[in-house]
């Protein structure tokens, strides 16, 4: 061909911005359409469309079977999570061709993404990836294709019982030097839980004694751990995510963390239900010991993308395992009304069936354990608060009870 026709061929996505990838979540529908400008009338075969994602790893290990001879193992694996095919213009059934005039010509596209997905991700043997490729088939012409990735952020709330729990840990060290005990340093450290999101701070709460004879420096860091697995064999690459160094702890002399601040990077989200990737992370708590190894404490973390409740970790704990409905809290009037008269709320035959705890046949299977208090709407006014001072105080008239009568 002297020129070609297709003047312009691109994939967009809706709400993308021009050169950044756009966030998806699993579940979550894309929609996008496919721009074709053409200079000039052309003859078009099919325009197709597909939607991948996969999670592949792949590394090479050198290996020795003698003084002389050495080869390399590789070691690759594939997860695919989205196959997606659709035809955006399809051929006539009589076998011909379809001509489009010139201009501009626009082919919607929308499809769903699976409920499970990993998060993208971009490590050194492996990836996690999402993309829509589009293909443009031309008699007599190579086929012109478009490519756009996007991304996707798989959700992990940290409003749950088992992120929002305390770690702690404890531990100890022989300081020896030319086979000489020369003491013992110990570390006992906690953190308030588990789950934290990218910008949070850690405060760290820990104690570190120094019974040896030299001075230690503590220090604490969060580990960034990517493993990779393929055919029954793991590769792991650690780095750190970020770091702090306490003061020199002297000989005999104990140091206490109240609280030390530790801020989270922007990193990205924990990967664990991935078969062939997992991203972890973990707070190191160490003490460099001078003339012997390290003494190192390590407490897990998960890093999450739905940030901790505002009403706290307790209501949030029993909100995400329960899934109590928060809706009615919108419709709490801005000026509560007097509270009525017990009586007025409560017959006399039901005041003492209400008092007793529910059976546990009338809880049925959705609260398990211990009982929990029935929070009702907060339309009433609080009682008055206690005060030392007695607001209706008797008359001087009046003469005062003989508690020995």
């Amino acid at each position: 061909m002297i020129f070609d026709r297709v003047k312009r061929f691109l994939l967009v996505l809706e709400g993308a911005e021009r050169d950044g990838p756009m966030a998806f979540s699993p579940g979550q529908a894309v929609t996008g359409r496919v721009v074709l400008e053409l200079a000039a009338p052309a003859r078009l075969g099919a325009l197709s469309l597909r939607a991948m994602g996969a999670a592949c790893v792949h590394w090479t290990e050198s290996r020795s079977a003698g003084s002389s001879t050495a080869y390399t193992q590789s070691y690759s694996d594939q997860v695919e999570f989205l196959n997606h095919r659709d035809t955006l213009l399809a051929p006539p059934d009589n076998g011909e061709v379809t001509v489009l005039q010139a201009g501009r010509h626009e082919f919607p596209f929308t499809f769903q993404l699976p409920e499970t997905l990993a998060t993208s991700f971009e490590g050194k043997h492996g990836s996690v990836r999402y993309w829509v490729k589009a293909k443009l088939h031309r008699p007599w012409a190579t086929v012109k294709k478009v490519k756009k990735e996007f991304t996707v952020i798989e959700p992990i709330d940290i409003n749950t019982p088992a992120l929002l729990a305390p770690q702690a840990g404890a531990k100890e060290k022989l300081a020896r030097a030319w086979y000489c005990n020369r003491g013992q340093v110990s570390v006992t450290a906690k953190i308030d839980r588990k789950g934290y999101t990218p910008g949070e701070v850690i405060p760290i709460f820990a104690e570190i004694d120094n019974c040896t004879s030299r001075a230690v420096v503590p220090k604490a860091a969060i580990i960034q751990t990517q493993t990779f697995v393929a055919r029954g064999t793991k590769k792991q690459k650690k780095s750190v995510v970020t770091s702090m160094v306490g003061d020199s702890i002297a000989a005999g002399k104990r140091e206490v963390w109240h609280g030390r601040a530790l801020k989270i990077p922007p990193v990205g989200p924990s990967i664990l239900q991935c078969r062939i990737i997992q991203v972890e992370y973990s707070l190191k708590v160490c003490v460099d010991i001078p003339g012997t190894s390290k003494l190192l404490l390590e407490l897990p973390l998960v890093i999450g993308t739905i940030p901790l409740h505002p009403f706290g970790s307790r209501t949030s704990s029993v909100s995400s395992q329960y899934s109590v409905n928060l809706d009615w809290l919108s419709s709490i009037p801005e000026q509560p009304e007097a509270p009525p008269e017990y009586s007025a709320v409560v017959s006399s035959s039901d005041a003492e069936q209400s008092l007793a705890p529910p059976c546990r046949s009338e809880l049925g299977s959705v609260l398990e354990g211990p009982f929990f208090a029935y929070i009702q709407e907060f339309r009433f006014r609080p009682p008055p608060l206690y005060s030392e001072v007695d607001p209706n105080p008797a008359s001087d008239h009046i003469r005062p009870r003989c508690m020995t009568c």
